[in-house]
């Protein structure tokens, strides 16, 4: 198996066929894709909140975060929104169909770390597709955190990816999960209806700041309110974690479109703290 340092030390441009296996509609732009490689000497191990560069031949290549933790080793999963040329083409694949991935690239969610800790994991729309490996890895690795919150939030309960799984999540119990909708225009959902900072200070005396990480991913417009609330409740700033994985690009630092102030995305990140945020405020 090939492990992430190595891929990124030895093999930075090599790509390894892999096969769909299965696919469904998350939403009306979104899909979701479960992969598997042609070759178990080309597996790679990874962090959640890495990402990888999918290619096709005669259309082009693209990054995509991935979906599915490190814990489950059979398969690759991953959701992917209808945005463009790449993608396009991607959504006329099949099952079966075979196209080729390199990677992972950044750095991650360093999971390993945050044993012991109270973890809040906040989610806003496409911001679930990464942030799913860390819940599933969570639940995989459950006696190696202490309390851990999942909060999500969309536009409505049509536009929030991985519906199904995470009202499955909520009733297994395994992970204090919250559910919420900007607005519920189907007079059936079952969950909070409001924006996902609502959610925030109800956790305020059910944790301990000092033992306490948060982890974010969502659009750009989010990230400002959620961590009000983050400091509001007294998580620390260098204890507030986001990836910005939108912004990944070649995933080696070459091309220059991810280049922030004296930063590479690519390299550095895309998981920052909102303490480097602070001192680089195009990140966001």
């Amino acid at each position: 198996m090939i492990t992430s340092e190595k891929m990124n030390e030895e093999n930075t441009y090599e790509s390894f066929p892999v096969e769909i296996l299965g696919m469904k509609d998350l939403t009306s732009d979104t899909r979701y894709f479960k992969v598997k490689w042609l070759s178990k000497e080309n597996k790679f191990t990874f962090k959640p909140g890495q990402f990888v560069l999918f290619s096709i031949p005669g259309v082009g290549e693209a990054t995509f975060s991935l979906s599915s933790p490190p814990t489950r080793t059979d398969f690759i999963e991953f959701g992917m929104r209808r945005v463009g040329t790449f993608t396009e083409a991607f959504f006329k694949l099949k099952e079966g169909d075979i196209f080729h991935m390199r990677g992972p690239y950044g750095n991650g969610f360093d999971m390993k770390s945050l044993k012991g800790r109270d973890l809040i994991i906040v989610a806003g729309g496409l911001g679930a597709v990464p942030l799913r490996s860390v819940l599933l890895y969570a639940e995989d690795r459950r006696e190696q955190f202490n309390q851990v919150f999942f909060l999500n939030g969309a536009r409505s309960p049509g536009d929030m990816l991985f519906r199904e799984d995470f009202m499955a999540m909520a009733q297994r119990g395994i992970l204090d999960t919250k559910l919420a909708v900007d607005e519920d225009d189907t007079g059936e959902w079952p969950y909070e209806v409001g924006f996902v900072t609502t959610l925030i200070p109800k956790l305020k005396g059910k944790i301990n700041p000092e033992i306490t990480t948060a982890l974010i991913c969502g659009p750009p417009v989010m990230y400002k309110y959620v961590i009000q609330e983050l400091l509001k409740i007294d998580v620390p700033k260098h204890q507030i974690l986001m990836t910005l994985e939108r912004r990944m690009k070649c995933g080696q630092g070459h091309c220059g479109h991810c280049a922030i102030g004296s930063r590479y995305t690519c390299l550095d990140g895309p998981v920052f703290t909102y303490y480097d945020v602070q001192h680089e405020k195009e990140l966001i």
